[in-house]
């Protein structure tokens, strides 16, 4: 049942948005600042054993969860539904690019500065109404690999414990995953994991954002040439080919200045036209939930062929003669 609970899971994401009461994320992300306090050292060896710990809790209880259901269909169903539901971000992100960019289109700067912090952990006070709808563009890509294909795809793969153990890892990231003083060694595991985890995700959604362009007035050309091209010089293994695919999708220039709490970055050119507008967030906004929506119908396609595979392999006989 996980490619009907990876379909159900979308669904609900898509039209309900996120839980509005007590999100599992946000009680994780309180357990794992809790732990940080205790387990705090400047030490790799300590972050490691931190995101171990945590990463390997949150796959555990999914690996439970679905020993519980093994022989429950439905309850497999729904148990692989509502923990998709929990663990995508794809329709609060859309409907925070679009409010911002609604926002900016307005001159509201006020606003669009205070719902920044939803989108990306850049300083509002440090952007103008260009940065803003260039951050935004940017979060939008990226984040919708990260929270969007990405635990589709390890759903897919790997159930209940790919959901559950993606999820508390992209948090630790977000966390702690960060250069800045305290956590460059403290975060630096899950920043690596982080990274090798997104791999394959990062480069099936450039592939997507670039196969759905013309949905938004773009060109399938112009967004692999972008990838191709640009992708490379970005510090971000998985962020590049992404954002890169983007800019070319939607026909517009990102990177530059780029202000964090930990310090400034300057970001290379990805793709080749103006400065996204507030309109063009708008576009990407709606890019965003396209990408979404084919990602969980290739997780769920996956998923059957997983499935398939792995019935395959335990219907073998071993050859006894």
């Amino acid at each position: 049942m996980r490619p009907a609970g990876l379909i159900v899971g979308a669904a609900a994401d898509a039209l309900l948005g996120d839980p509005r009461r007590g999100h599992p994320v946000a009680g994780f992300g309180r357990l794992a600042a809790a732990l940080e306090h205790r387990w705090y050292a400047d030490e790799r060896a300590a972050g490691l054993a931190y995101a171990a710990v945590l990463v390997g809790g949150a796959a555990g209880l999914g690996a439970l969860g679905e020993r519980l259901a093994a022989r429950r269909p439905v309850a497999g169903l729904l148990l692989t539904g509502v923990a998709t539901w929990t663990v995508l971000g794809g329709s609060s992100l859309a409907a925070h690019g679009a409010d911002l960019a609604r926002e900016l289109g307005t001159a509201d700067l006020t606003r669009a500065r205070a719902r920044m912090p939803s989108l990306c952990g850049r300083d509002p006070a440090a952007l103008d109404a260009a940065g803003m709808a260039r951050a935004g563009t940017e979060s939008m890509a990226e984040n919708t690999s990260d929270a969007v294909v990405a635990p589709l795809l390890w759903g897919a793969v790997a159930g209940l414990p790919g959901l559950l153990g993606y999820r508390a890892l992209n948090t630790l990231d977000a966390m702690v995953g960060y250069r800045s003083a305290r956590h460059r060694r403290f975060g630096w595991a899950a920043a690596r994991l982080d990274d090798a985890a997104n791999l394959v995700p990062a480069r099936v959604s450039a592939l997507l954002f670039a196969c759905l362009a013309p949905a938004v007035g773009g060109s399938p050309r112009a967004a692999l040439a972008a990838w191709q091209r640009d992708a490379g010089a970005h510090p971000s293994p998985n962020a590049g080919p992404v954002e890169a695919a983007a800019a070319g999708a939607l026909g517009v220039r990102l990177g530059g200045r780029t202000v964090y709490p930990h310090g400034v970055e300057d970001r290379p050119a990805l793709g080749s036209g103006a400065p996204p507008t507030p309109a063009d967030l708008a576009r990407a906004a709606r890019l965003s939930r396209l990408v979404g929506a084919a990602a969980a119908v290739l997780a769920a396609g996956l998923a059957t062929g997983v499935g398939r595979w792995r019935r395959g392999r335990d219907e073998i006989v071993p050859n006894r003669t």
